[in-house]
């Protein structure tokens, strides 16, 4: 992902706070994870460990697809290109 990118992108994901004060995680690396296990359709849990623990991407894979983070990003999105 290019920095242009994440720079339209990234700004639409929600902060993530670490359990019990832990920093969290780099949320560009973390949806680079999910983009490659959606793109390559390989399981999570063989998805490379550059990207980090496969459950933590996973999980919040999940949460933010509970959230609707990925249909907010599609209409900010095509509000953009028009």
């Amino acid at each position: 992902m290019s920095d242009e990118e994440w720079a339209v992108i990234g700004a639409l994901l929600p902060p993530e706070r670490g359990r019990k004060a832990r920093p969290s995680h780099d949320n560009r690396r973390f949806l680079s994870g999910m983009l490659h296990v959606l793109r390559v359709g390989c399981p999570w849990r063989d998805m490379h460990e550059r990207y980090g623990k496969w459950n933590s991407v996973y999980v919040r894979f999940r949460r933010w697809a509970e959230q609707g983070v990925g249909r907010d990003a599609d209409d900010a999105g095509r509000s953009r290109a028009d």
